[in-house]
């Protein structure tokens, strides 16, 4: 089934009640994502957000099957949604068994019945804290209307989690939140001295840096403080 601007429209209206009722910012966002369930007619919707440690944890799915996302991606380190949340872009896969742009995670998610994958990063304060993912379990093409309904659900959420992060109620997601936040800062200065120093783009940087919190099996905000610290050091 394919989304009009029609369906866009009078889904966020409906939704847009979330920002002014009663209902609790986590019962608001899992309503967010049965929501975009249904519209897509996909097999799967959800929501994630990143952990201190930067993995990407589903706080709310529409599926059982949406749990494969996190768990693939954090195994392989590599994905849709990752790459989402990492380059703060619209990432759309329309068949991972013909794409090669994540080889492990690709095989073993179409070994699980996911086949496409459509995420959108969850921004805040001109960062990322998260994605909005909706799956397939067959090829799928996403149209620009598919793209745009996603993108003006994200914001949506976007408008939730700031409002846990800014809510004068602090909770155990606020906390993860602002952590995560606080380590990625730590990242992007880190990436700022490797491309300094070695004249390489933020996204090769990143890998450098990620590739060896693996081999290190360090956590990434650690590697990343190392490498600041390093640079601070030097005449």
């Amino acid at each position: 089934m394919e989304i009009s601007l029609e369906d866009v429209r009078h889904a966020l209206v409906e939704l847009g009640r979330l920002r002014f009722g009663e209902m609790g910012v986590e019962e608001a966002i899992r309503e967010i994502v049965a929501t975009t369930h249904s519209m897509f007619a996909v097999d799967g919707a959800g929501l994630m957000l990143t952990d201190t440690a930067h993995h990407l944890r589903s706080v709310a799915a529409s599926d059982d099957r949406f749990a494969h996302l996190e768990e693939l991606q954090v195994r392989h380190q590599e994905g849709p949604c990752i790459e989402a949340y990492d380059t703060k872009e619209l990432i759309g896969a329309t068949d991972l068994e013909q794409d090669g742009r994540w080889p492990l995670f690709s095989k073993a998610a179409v070994n699980r019945e996911v086949r496409a994958v459509l995420a959108s990063p969850l921004p805040y304060n001109q960062d990322a804290v998260g994605v909005v993912a909706v799956l397939s379990e067959r090829s799928r093409p996403w149209s620009p209307a598919n793209e745009l309904a996603l993108l003006a659900f994200t914001d949506l959420a976007a408008l939730l989690i700031a409002s846990i992060i800014q809510g004068e109620q602090q909770s155990e997601l606020a906390g993860q939140l602002q952590g995560a936040l606080n380590s990625r800062q730590v990242i992007e200065q880190a990436k700022g001295v490797l491309m300094g120093t070695q004249g390489i783009s933020a996204r090769a940087a990143y890998e450098q840096l990620r590739s060896r919190a693996r081999a290190e099996r360090r956590k990434l905000p650690v590697v990343c403080a190392e490498v600041v610290q390093g640079a601070v050091r030097l005449p």
